[in-house]
């Protein structure tokens, strides 16, 4: 047997998730005042993007309405279509700093589909040819090579590029 060695994932797994008393994690970070501990890595006018601290792959984003919403129907059509930007943004965001090779884009919707937290948000989730390997099938083990903090800052070092070409 193998064994694996990244010791950079007990920083990860010891980290806080965020704080206990922080009931609506998606409405309340975007007030913290402090976007790199939040790990928003852009905001629009409705909508912001922010890193998943449970991540599938590296640079796994959510697409997030300011407004606590829990359906489509309940979005303004200024909010629908801001997040809908949020979406397009983080795909060429993700492309820029990551150059991935294709993206899952999705929503869970209600408990039943695996929505965690009852506030609606989309999943633009980078993905690399052969990125997935044994390990979540036969370790029930995901293995991430980067971390938080390092996806934040290749991120945020591309916004502003991107920004001006808006």
């Amino acid at each position: 047997m193998q064994q694996l060695h990244p010791y950079w994932r007990m920083e990860y797994i010891e980290a806080p998730r965020h704080p206990p008393e922080m009931k609506r994690p998606f409405t309340e970070l975007p007030l913290l005042g402090n976007d790199r501990a939040a790990r928003i890595v852009h905001r629009g006018v409705h909508a912001y993007l922010i890193l998943n601290i449970f991540p599938y792959n590296p640079g796994h984003l959510l697409a997030v309405p300011f407004r606590e919403v829990v359906q489509f129907e309940e979005l303004t059509p200024a909010e629908c279509a801001d997040l809908m930007e949020e979406i397009v943004f983080a795909q060429r965001l993700l492309t820029a700093a990551l150059k991935p090779d294709g993206f899952n884009i999705g929503f869970n919707l209600g408990t039943a589909a695996g929505g965690s937290i009852a506030h609606l948000h989309g999943h633009i989730v980078p993905r690399w040819t052969g990125d997935h390997n044994f390990m979540p099938v036969l370790g029930h083990t995901r293995i991430l090579p980067q971390s938080l903090d390092d996806t934040w800052e290749r991120l945020a070092a591309v916004v502003p590029n991107l920004d001006a070409k808006r």
